[in-house]
């Protein structure tokens, strides 16, 4: 059995992000609402890609307490379910998302709010439920235990 979550090699859920961002701005260009954002709305989304950045960090600090892989395609050691891990299993995606949604919107775009659905889709069919099902694998009882009392996103 192979020890790794079956995600295709070309998939990067941070470039995933990226695309989804640029996807934003490419359409707020070339497809510009018809109405002006207050500056308030353009503070809302510099906080949420701000706190998006933090449920980044804090993946981050709990992986690395554990000792395992952040690589979506490598083998994971330990099932992380401490920190921000008891709050949402996918806080990195889930800041990917806020980002998706603040990056645009902090510059005075909308369409990060229209596509976000759509890039939480995406990382769902190509990244998370490919990762749940090696979790799953992996970690049997413990992993549905935790997947029964944690929320994918939040």
């Amino acid at each position: 059995m192979q020890d790794h979550p079956v995600i295709h090699k070309n998939v990067h859920p941070p470039v995933v992000a990226v695309m989804y961002i640029v996807i934003a701005y490419l359409f707020g260009r070339f497809v510009p609402m018809p109405f002006a954002m207050p500056a308030f709305v353009r503070g809302i989304g510099f906080w949420l890609s701000f706190i998006g950045l933090l449920f980044g960090i804090g993946a981050f600090i709990e992986f690395r307490k554990a000792r395992t892989t952040l690589d979506p395609h490598g083998s994971v050691k330990q099932l992380v379910t401490s920190g921000i891990y008891r709050f949402t299993r996918n806080p990195i995606y889930f800041g990917f998302f806020l980002m998706v949604i603040g990056v645009p919107l902090n510059s005075g775009i909308y369409w990060g709010i229209l596509i976000a659905p759509l890039f939480a889709m995406t990382m769902s069919r190509l990244v998370i439920e490919r990762e749940e099902a090696y979790l799953e694998r992996k970690f049997k009882e413990q992993y549905a235990e935790y997947r029964s009392r944690v929320r994918r996103w939040l």
